[in-house]
């Protein structure tokens, strides 16, 4: 299975520390956000990766090379104006084949093991779902039996996580331009295509200075 990392955000909320340096070579002690994922895909089995940028994509490029001293074989997907999250994954399909792909956003942290998503696809999607974070507390969706829905008001809901596994079937009525991913993923739960997990292990959204002091605060827990 293919990976792809979701790397072209401008990470406005971390500015200033984003206005020189790309959001995914933010550092959390000492080590850029993007090798987190880099590692933890690398020991999951994982070779083949793509990770599309926009916002100083180049200094991601110069960083991360070819990706050989993770044990991984880097692609890159530039995108000359940010695409959103669907438009950025539909550029990137033809480097990415014909078969389900793991995706990651680069801005989250994370302790959860890539290898338990190698496995096959029931559906259009599978999405890892965490319970919702105090800057998040209507979460997104409902996961009942498996499978996931639209998040009703007054029910138990669940925050997705930045982690899923696509098939790029879920983009063939879909045209090249900036769109977001999420109402294609509606459209597929409609139709009972997309699968769920609960992840209840460490996983930050590090969108801000303060989230990112955690994610320092559980790296120095670990020390």
């Amino acid at each position: 299975m293919k990976a792809m990392i979701l790397a072209a955000g401008k990470g406005e909320r971390m500015r200033p520390l984003t206005l020189h340096t790309p959001k995914p070579l933010v550092r959390a002690a000492g080590t850029p956000l993007i090798e987190f994922h880099l590692r933890a895909l690398a020991r999951a089995g994982f070779q083949d990766l793509v990770i599309n940028h926009a916002w100083l994509g180049q200094q991601i490029e110069d960083h991360l090379g070819s990706g050989e001293r993770f044990g991984l074989s880097i692609r890159y997907s530039p995108e000359g104006e940010p695409l959103e999250t669907g438009g950025g994954i539909f550029r990137a399909l033809p480097l990415l084949g014909d078969e389900p792909f793991l995706l990651v956003n680069g801005d989250v942290w994370t302790d959860y093991d890539f290898g338990h998503l190698c496995r096959p696809l029931d559906g259009l999607a599978h999405l890892v779902l965490v319970d919702n974070p105090e800057h998040h507390p209507r979460g997104d969706f409902q996961l009942v039996d498996g499978r996931v829905s639209e998040a009703r008001e007054g029910e138990p809901s669940l925050t997705y996580s930045g982690i899923a596994v696509l098939h790029p079937r879920l983009f063939e009525d879909c045209q090249p331009g900036a769109f977001k991913l999420a109402p294609l993923l509606r459209q597929a739960m409609a139709a009972g295509q997309v699968s769920g997990e609960h992840f209840r292990g460490r996983w930050v959204d590090v969108g801000t200075h303060e989230r990112l002091a955690d994610v320092e605060r559980l790296l120095q827990a670990e020390v």
